[in-house]
């Protein structure tokens, strides 16, 4: 709180110079997920057919949106550090303030563009549903767990090198697993299959979490809540304990 101005400050430079020069702004980050959805529309749900949902293209852009969060949070944020390299060796404030200034960025685009898939769900899938009001808690969990991580890989990233280019090569196969396409319920013949996806993969709860108010309009079940919970506190404590733990010679390093 004693730094919320340079918080402030911080978030409102990344955000100009996110879309500085462009024509579209932060409509941008809606023709990403629409391109997408597009692409891997007529691929799973026209060439191969192997999925069979009701307003397929907008299933997908529920799992798509909050993909793209995670993912492009923890991009920007592995090279935060060094990118503010000049302002960490000359300044003594918060170190944690660089990698939460650049997810809250991702927070803010995100919030919009599901702001508006909220309301094309309401209005074509009838869900205006009691389960939306738990949406608002679903995605503060989501924070906190993008959060917690971008610590890790913003702080790991500043001693060693390799960490972004890890996770870029990471995160392609990691997507093609994500229940983005697919509702891990639907997979029945491989009982292993759908709890390694469910349970060994963090970041799937957290899609399925969110996209079953705005698609189904009904609420998770209580082990997805509870999962969701869990996740979220031990990657924000894990990130902020292990980050406090190095940054000590983050001026010397950056």
């Amino acid at each position: 709180m004693r730094y919320r101005f340079l918080f402030e400050q911080m978030v409102r430079r990344e955000l100009r110079q996110k879309y500085k020069g462009s024509l579209l702004g932060v409509a941008w980050y809606v023709v990403n997920p629409l391109v997408l959805m597009g692409a891997y529309y007529l691929m799973f749900g026209v060439v191969f057919r192997v999925v069979q949902y009701e307003d397929y293209p907008l299933f997908l852009m529920a799992g798509l949106v909050v993909w793209l969060f995670f993912s492009q949070s923890l991009l920007s944020a592995a090279p935060s550090l060094l990118d503010q390299g000049a302002l960490v060796r000359k300044a003594r404030f918060p170190r944690e303030t660089i990698p939460a200034a650049v997810v809250t960025v991702q927070l803010v685009t995100f919030l919009v563009v599901l702001a508006l898939l909220g309301i094309v769900m309401v209005a074509v899938r009838g869900t205006l549903a009691p389960a939306l009001l738990a949406v608002p808690a679903l995605l503060v969990a989501l924070y906190a767990f993008v959060l917690g991580l971008a610590l890790v890989v913003a702080v790991l990233h500043a001693y060693f090198r390799d960490v972004a280019p890890i996770l870029s090569a990471a995160l392609l196969p990691w997507f093609f697993v994500s229940p983005i396409f697919f509702q891990v319920d639907s997979i029945t013949h491989d009982e292993w299959a759908r709890r390694l996806l469910t349970w060994a993969n963090p970041v799937a709860p957290f899609i399925t979490a969110i996209r079953q108010p705005l698609y189904l309009g009904t609420l998770p079940g209580a082990g997805t809540l509870a999962y969701v919970a869990v996740a979220a506190t031990v990657a924000l404590v894990a990130g902020r304990a292990l980050f406090a733990r190095m940054q000590a010679e983050l001026a010397v390093v950056v």
